[in-house]
């Protein structure tokens, strides 16, 4: 059974509607992923999704942020927060279990500027996230990170590494806290199929024409630890709906699993 998960910073659920909808109706993921919903739980389009098929476990906030899950079946277990008795005002990160694989969106925190204090916010975030790990799962069981990382790791993953070297999203320390997340066992699922391969999910609106450019970067990921990256058939980036009117800064990567050939050891 091919099982399809897809990541997409919409910029603000309610605006992106019908993007959303009509990319779902072509698609069809078994679990969505969205960020920067902007939008309060109670205001998020669950009944016109659930025309669709898709269940929502929602973690928004008015105005700013938000994250939710779509899936096509109930999940499991829901969890919203990193649940560490840390500072959770941003709506950043939501968790749910579906289909017996924990599954974690993220918005990390943009940064604004290396000398901002916003930056250090980042690094804690991804400090934080680490941690989640480490207390309450195992590289050995079957987990999925995803979402706006808001850092592109290496230098294909930029317009131009010359350009972006130390400025926010490309700076040396936000690379080696996502490496620090990352080495608790997360694959790049997109750098596992396509080695060597330059392809940007994120393109500017402040740059002017960015798309028709490329001058992008590589943003949003999916990553899963070993037992479900050795499953993975293919991830890719549907660059295409960048360039359809009224986008999101923002395009959906999407990463397709064998379920059956997922190896079931230990959890």
């Amino acid at each position: 059974m091919a099982w399809k998960i897809a990541t997409f910073n919409v910029n603000g659920i309610r605006a992106r509607l019908d993007v959303v909808k009509s990319w779902l109706d072509q698609n069809r993921p078994d679990v969505l992923c969205l960020q920067e919903i902007k939008c309060r739980d109670e205001e998020f389009p669950g009944e016109s999704l659930r025309e669709l098929g898709y269940e929502a476990a929602v973690f928004g906030q008015k105005a700013f942020h938000g994250v939710a899950i779509l899936s096509l079946r109930s999940p499991e277990e829901v969890r919203r927060g990193f649940g560490d008795c840390g500072p959770d005002s941003q709506a950043r990160l939501i968790a749910a279990k579906i289909d017996g694989i924990w599954i974690f969106n993220t918005y990390v925190p943009q940064g604004r500027s290396p000398d901002h204090p916003a930056f250090q916010e980042k690094l804690s975030f991804f400090a934080r996230l680490k941690d989640l790990f480490t207390r309450n799962y195992s590289p050995s069981a079957p987990l999925i990170w995803t979402g706006d990382i808001n850092v592109a790791p290496e230098d294909i993953d930029v317009f131009s590494p010359k350009r972006m070297e130390g400025k926010i999203g490309f700076h040396p320390l936000e690379k080696q806290a996502l490496s620090e997340v990352a080495s608790f066992g997360f694959i790049d699922l997109y750098r596992h199929s396509h080695p060597g391969e330059s392809q940007f999910t994120f393109w500017d609106y402040r740059l002017p024409k960015s798309f028709d450019r490329n001058l992008g970067w590589r943003l949003d990921h999916i990553r899963a630890t070993r037992r479900l990256a050795q499953a993975s058939i293919d991830c890719g980036v549907d660059a295409a709906l960048r360039g359809q009117p009224g986008p999101s800064d923002h395009t959906p990567v999407w990463a397709t699993v064998e379920l059956e050939k997922i190896d079931p050891g230990p959890q």
